[in-house]
C-alpha cells in the first residue's frame, strides 16, 4: 500500500517511506567508492590523491544544488501540507529552472580557472595535470550533477521515493560500468574516471528532467513558472544549512590536504582520501534517513500536527542512536579489509589504517548532528540548521585541523573529525532542548 506524507508514522512505516533514501545513499556511496577502486587499482595512488585535491570545488558547486533542494522541498512540503497543492507545483517549478540557471552561471564563472584553483587548492606540480583533467570534465557534468542533488530530495517530497531510488541506481551503475570500460578497458586513465562521473550525472539529473515535465501519478509536475522571489531567498535561506555542510567539508577537505601535504607528502593525501570514501559508505545509512524522514516532518509541520511530530522525532532519535553504535562497531571490525583494496603499497596501507581506527570513532555521534541539522531544516528554520552545520564543520572541525597536528601530529589530523563531531554533539542537543516547545516535537 503507498505510503503519503499524510499518514500516520509507525516506526515500521517510517522505515519503509526512508528506506529508497537509504538504499539511494548506500548506492551513491558505493558506486562513488567503486570510483575510487578503479582509479586506485588501475590509475595510482597519485590520481587518486588528485580527484581528492578537486573535490572541495565540486562540494562548493554541488552545494547549491542541495540548498535549494532541501531547503524548496521543506517549502514545498510545508506548503502542501498546507493544502496549496498549485502552488506547490509552481514553487517546485520555479526552483528547478533556477538551479539549471545557477548551473550554468557557476559551470562558466569556473572552468577557465581550473588551473589557478588547482593550485590554490593544494595541487603539487606531480598532481596538476591529472587535477585539471579531471576537474575540467567534471566541470562540464556539472549541470545534471547540480540538477541531480536537488532532484533527489524532491522525488521524497513528490511520494515518490523509489523511482528516486531507481533513477540513482540507473545512474551509479552506468558510472560503474563506463569506469570499468573507460578506465580498465580504454586505459583512458583519470579522464575516463571524469567521463564515466558526468555521464553516470546526466542519467540522474536530465531524466527527473522528463518525468516532471508532464502530468504523472505523483504529486509534483511542471507547471507554468512565476518568478517568486520570496519563496526562492526562503527556500535558499531555509537550506544554508545544507550549503554551509557542503561549502564547509570544502574547507575542511582542502585544509585536511593542506596538513597532510605539509607532514607527509601525496601519500598523506590519498590517505585521507581513502578514509573519506568509507566515511561516505558508513555514514549513508543515517544521511539517507535524515533526508527521507524530512519531508515527513515538514508535512506535519505544515499541518500543525503537534501529537504525530513527537511520534516522529522520538522514531527518528531511537533510530539514528542505533544506527550510530551499531555503523562504529562495523567499522572497527571491516577496517582492515576495507583499506586494503584501496592501499596500493604497504606503507600507504599501514598509516590509512592507523589513521582510520582514530577516525572512524566520529561515526558513534554524527549521525545525531546530521538528524539535527535536516531536522530543523524540516521545520523551515533554516537559521538554527546553518547554525548546528557551521559550528560543527568551520568551528570544530575546522578548527581541529588545524589545531591538533601542533600539538598530536599527524595524529592530530586522524582525530579532528571525533572531536569536531563530539563537540557539535553537545551544540545539538542543546538545540534540541531550546526548541522542543516551540515547535512542541518533545
Amino acid at each position: 500500500m503507498k505510503i503519503q506524507l499524510s499518514d500516520h508514522f509507525t516506526a515500521g512505516r517510517l522505515v519503509r517511506f526512508t528506506l529508497p533514501s537509504i538504499v539511494m545513499m548506500v548506492f551513491t556511496s558505493i558506486y562513488t567508492v567503486v570510483d575510487g577502486l578503479f582509479v586506485a587499482n588501475f590509475v595510482g595512488s597519485n590520481a587518486l590523491a588528485s580527484i581528492n585535491i578537486m573535490m572541495p570545488m565540486f562540494l562548493i558547486l554541488g552545494a547549491f544544488g542541495f540548498m535549494l533542494g532541501s531547503g524548496g522541498s521543506a517549502e514545498v512540503a510545508k506548503t502542501m501540507g498546507e493544502g496549496r497543492e498549485d502552488d506547490a507545483k509552481c514553487y517546485f517549478t520555479t526552483l528547478t529552472i533556477a538551479v539549471a540557471v545557477l548551473g550554468v552561471l557557476l559551470t562558466v564563472g569556473t572552468i577557465f580557472f581550473i588551473r589557478p584553483l588547482s593550485y590554490f587548492m593544494g595541487a603539487s606540480d606531480l598532481l596538476i595535470a591529472d587535477c585539471v583533467t579531471y576537474g575540467t570534465i567534471c566541470l562540464i557534468g556539472n549541470i545534471p550533477y547540480m540538477l541531480q542533488t536537488f532532484f533527489q530530495t524532491f522525488f521524497i517530497t513528490a511520494e515518490k521515493p523509489k523511482l528516486g531510488m531507481a533513477l540513482t541506481i540507473a545512474s551509479g551503475v552506468t558510472n560503474m560500468v563506463l569506469d570499468w570500460l573507460f578506465i580498465a578497458v580504454f586505459q583512458w586513465g583519470i579522464a575516463g574516471a571524469a567521463i564515466a562521473t558526468s555521464i553516470g550525472c546526466a542519467v540522474g539529473g536530465f531524466i527527473p528532467l522528463l518525468y516532471f515535465a508532464r502530468k504523472n501519478t505523483s504529486r509534483l509536475h511542471f507547471v507554468r513558472p512565476r518568478l517568486h522571489w520570496r519563496m526562492l531567498l526562503h527556500s535558499a535561506g531555509n537550506g544554508s544549512s545544507e550549503m554551509v555542510s557542503n561549502a564547509s567539508r570544502a574547507l575542511t577537505t582542502f585544509l585536511f590536504n593542506i596538513q597532510l601535504m605539509r607532514l607527509v607528502g601525496e601519500a598523506g593525501v590519498s590517505a585521507i582520501t581513502i578514509m573519506q570514501y568509507v566515511n561516505f559508505v558508513f555514514i549513508a545509512v543515517m544521511i539517507g534517513f535524515s533526508v527521507g524522514s524530512a519531508p515527513v516532518i515538514g508535512y506535519h509541520y505544515g499541518a500543525q500536527n503537534h501529537a504525530e511530530l513527537k511520534g516522529l522525532f522520538r522514531i527518528c532519535m531511537t533510530f539514528i542512536i542505533a544506527a550510530c553504535l551499531l555503523m562504529f562497531a562495523l567499522s572497527e571490525l571491516v577496517a582492515g579489509p576495507l583499506v586494503t583494496v584501496f592501499a596500493d603499497s604497504q606503507s600507504l596501507y599501514e598509516m590509512t589504517l592507523r589513521g582510520f581506527r582514530l577516525f572512524a570513532v566520529s561515526f558513534a555521534v554524527v549521525g545525531v548532528n546530521i538528524f539535527a541539522s535536516a531536522f530543523f531544516t524540516a521545520l523551515c528554520n533554516g537559521a538554527v540548521s546553518a547554525f548546528i552545520s557551521f559550528v560543527r564543520t568551520i568551528v570544530f572541525e575546522a578548527g581541529a585541523v588545524m589545531l591538533l597536528p601542533i600539538v598530536l601530529g599527524l595524529n592530530g589530523v586522524w582525530l579532528a573529525l571525533p572531536v569536531a563531531e563530539g563537540l557539535a554533539l553537545l551544540v545539538s542537543v542543546l538545540c534540541f532542548v531550546i526548541f522542543r516547545k516551540r515547535y512542541q516535537y518533545a
